[in-house]
């Protein structure tokens, strides 16, 4: 797992858990407010919401028991409407919020009301007590209707507040539904919104653990493979070679032998000479070729040790510096970092010798073949680690395409002298390091081979 995926991974389960909290806190919140409604939402309020009609009700009869007295002049008719109007009275003053600071007016409507309540209930008691006052026989008079002009004003001002203390808590009432409803919307939309939003985050955490961690399992998984097969073919190979190698070897020892003891007994002028010499030099090639393809199938076993990046480099530059690659070989300007590597020197050097060779035939006319190293930290061997990179950098004409597929291939070159070999078998003497050999290219702008191996502390 690398680094930058460790952080977008972090990042984008960082963004979760602060959605899924904000979701929570969201939840919690809404559930205060509908806790909230719930409370005012009781029995007690709900009566509260009908306290218009108790009064419109209670004051009707009261106005009709002063009827019946006034009709009457009954004392038992009285008694019952001054315990009914102490009761209505009772029941103002409670619901004045000037007397009483715990009175349910859910709106500043309603507890101007309930003021005006108060203070024309007394208009009201009074009038009726002027009523009482006033004595009169018991009979239906004009004089008699005359004294209730008072009380009736009086009543209807109270039934006209009553009905607009039923407006108020209508008004109330459909305010208290509206406010639940829009924090019941709030809340289904914060919850759908939150759940949308937690969806979408972990769908791109999806993406990006598929991207960065699955996809390249399944690439590895498939390069794998491809390796597998290959190695499988390349076993099979190198041991068919070897036994080739091994019974073509047997007879160019016996021609060479036998060349050489024609060479001294033959008398004849340049001619023959040059005939030997050209048998001699084909033998040689096809004695390096055995020779190659003996070390592509049976790879002698490296002797690992700390080697400085530095010297090795060094080293190279001025081995092949003294050939034809004098002006085109160079060292990194920037200067070589002083890296270690675990590798065998004498793989090491075999490698990037024909790695350089290869660059300078890559060259057509003026050119530069850079060797340099740096420090990275790579995939190597199924695990991150650290590594050091030795790097081969030519301007030649770069790689075709057609070429790349198989470049790695055994006995594929596009030399006419070539064996096809020099690649397959830098590959595996670095596998046998512990390493891994690659490169990049552009056709026409040049190609870098770079050896990645393990780093070690500096010997």
């Amino acid at each position: 797992m690398t680094t930058p995926f460790r952080i977008r991974l972090g990042v984008l389960i960082a963004a979760i858990v602060v959605v899924a909290s904000l979701i929570l806190w969201g939840v919690q919140h809404s559930s205060r407010g509908i806790a909230e409604l719930e409370r005012n939402l009781t029995s007690r309020q709900l009566e509260g919401y009908r306290r218009a009609d108790d009064f419109q009700r209670r004051l009707l009869n009261l106005n009709n028991a002063m009827m019946r007295y006034a009709a009457q002049r009954e004392p038992g008719t009285w008694k019952d409407f001054e315990q009914a109007s102490t009761q209505l009275d009772r029941w103002t003053d409670e619901n004045d919020p000037r007397l009483n600071t715990s009175a349910k007016g859910v709106t500043g409507r309603e507890r101007e009301l309930f003021k005006q309540l108060n203070d024309a209930y007394d208009g009201y008691l009074a009038a009726s007590r002027q009523v009482h006052t006033n004595r009169q026989p018991a009979l239906v008079s004009a004089e008699g209707f005359a004294q209730l002009n008072e009380f009736e004003r009086q009543a209807q001002h109270l039934l006209e507040l009553g009905l607009q203390l039923a407006s108020a808590h209508r008004a109330a009432e459909e305010s208290f539904l509206g406010d639940a409803n829009g924090s019941l919307d709030n809340l289904r939309g914060f919850l759908l919104g939150g759940v949308a939003l937690l969806f979408a985050l972990i769908a791109v955490l999806g993406v990006v653990i598929y991207r960065n961690a699955i996809a390249p399992l399944r690439t590895r998984l498939v390069q794998n493979e491809a390796i597998l097969e290959k190695q499988g073919k390349l076993a099979t190979l190198g041991t068919l070679a070897a036994g080739i190698a091994h019974e073509i070897r047997n007879p160019l020892t016996s021609i060479k032998a036998r060349l050489y003891t024609l060479d001294k007994h033959l008398d004849s002028p340049a001619r023959a000479r040059q005939d030997a010499e050209i048998i001699r030099s084909e033998i040689a090639r096809l004695e390096r070729i055995v020779q190659e393809v003996l070390n592509f199938a049976r790879p002698s076993e490296p002797a690992l040790s700390a080697v400085s990046a530095r010297d090795l480099l060094q080293e190279v530059h001025d081995l092949m510096a003294s050939g034809p690659d004098e002006d085109r070989l160079h060292l990194d300007p920037a200067g070589i970092p002083d890296l270690s590597v675990s590798a065998d020197s004498a793989h090491l050097k075999q490698v990037l010798i024909n790695l350089v060779k290869n660059a300078s035939e890559a060259i057509e006319g003026r050119g530069s073949i850079i060797l340099r190293a740096r420090a990275d930290h790579l995939r190597l061997n199924g695990q991150v680690r650290d590594v050091v990179v030795l790097e081969v950098a030519d301007t030649g004409s770069g790689i075709p395409a057609e070429v790349e597929k198989q470049l790695f291939d055994p006995f594929f070159s596009t030399k006419e002298t070539g064996t096809g070999l020099g690649l397959s078998i830098a590959a595996r003497l670095v596998e046998k390091l512990g390493g891994a050999l690659q490169y990049e290219t552009r056709v026409g702008h040049g190609t870098t081979f770079g050896i990645v191996l393990p780093r070690v502390a500096s010997a």
